[in-house]
């Protein structure tokens, strides 16, 4: 991988991780697109690390109250109705669907789940779902005609069965085109949750299972030595800094816009991802086998 591969699969990996895209497609697609080897499931749960180390800088007040309500509930029964420390075991139960389809399709997700076909399908499936997700969601802040706007769930209201439902949302992103932040949020959104609500817990979610799929991907690689360390470094430094910049925009933006644009977005880029994989013109395979 040259300097300028990692520059720009760097950059692809932040501005996409947040968004409701799926960061993985998106990785996979400007690899095959501009004739790039395929930086594969290992560079993308390194590069990772880096967006997630913008989740733990952007959401680290939060972060604090909880792992420190979580440790002191350990030990203080008084402290295990606190919100804080039921976040925190929250966020443990909803991170247990993602480890165990992890690890158990793991081969799947580093071969047969990279097919375009099946990424072109998945940027429009979940597409439009999240788009009836988002308009549930209007229609309940809004109100109608002949009713009053509904109130949404915050976070005060999540509870276990609420939390591994958003967990088994989030595993759906072990397929490239899902989105991990689409998937989760929509999800949210046909449970009730308010958009801030849901992003805010998609991205607190996200931090176990993404740490980890890094760390099991630093370990194999430093054993196999199939990594080109110094660029996926760079890389990875490269997403923190961009994905930084999109989690404090992309907060803002939720609060009171609309999901749409990028339920178009997706749908448009799978049409054509289909179209060209249809006419000869992009294989499903493109960028596996690319020196």
């Amino acid at each position: 991988m040259s300097w300028f591969e990692s520059l720009v699969l760097g950059l692809v990996q932040g501005l996409t991780e947040f968004l409701p895209v799926s960061s993985s497609a998106h990785l996979r697609l400007t690899a095959a697109f501009s004739g790039w080897k395929d930086p594969g499931a290992a560079f993308t749960a390194i590069t990772q690390i880096g967006t997630e180390t913008a989740v733990l800088i952007y959401f680290r007040k939060d972060i604090g109250r909880i792992i420190s309500s979580w440790f002191r509930s350990l030990f203080d029964r008084t402290m295990r109705h606190n919100h804080d420390a039921q976040m925190g075991w929250l966020v443990i139960v909803g991170s247990i669907p993602i480890g165990v389809l992890g690890v158990t399709l793991k081969d799947q997700i580093e071969g047969p789940f990279r097919d375009l076909r099946i990424t072109a399908t998945m940027l429009i499936v979940i597409g439009v779902i999240i788009g009836i997700a988002d308009r549930m969601a209007a229609r309940d802040e809004t109100g109608g005609r002949h009713r009053a706007p509904k109130q949404r769930k915050s976070l005060e209201n999540l509870g276990v069965k609420d939390g591994l439902i958003f967990g088994l949302c989030q595993a759906c992103a072990l397929i490239p085109g899902v989105s991990r932040s689409g998937a989760t949020i929509s999800g949210g959104l046909f449970m009730g949750y308010r958009r801030e609500a849901a992003a805010r817990y998609s991205f607190l979610l996200a931090i176990p299972a993404v740490l980890a799929s890094g760390a099991f991907e630093v370990k194999d690689s430093l054993g196999e030595g199939h990594v080109d360390w110094p660029p996926t470094l760079f890389a990875t430094v490269i997403a923190f800094a961009s994905g930084y910049a999109v989690i404090a925009w992309f907060m803002k933006w939720i609060s009171n816009k609309s999901f749409m644009p990028f339920v178009w977005y997706r749908i448009a880029l799978g049409v054509v991802i289909i179209a060209l994989v249809g006419a000869g013109a992009l294989s499903p395979h493109a960028a596996e086998s690319a020196g």
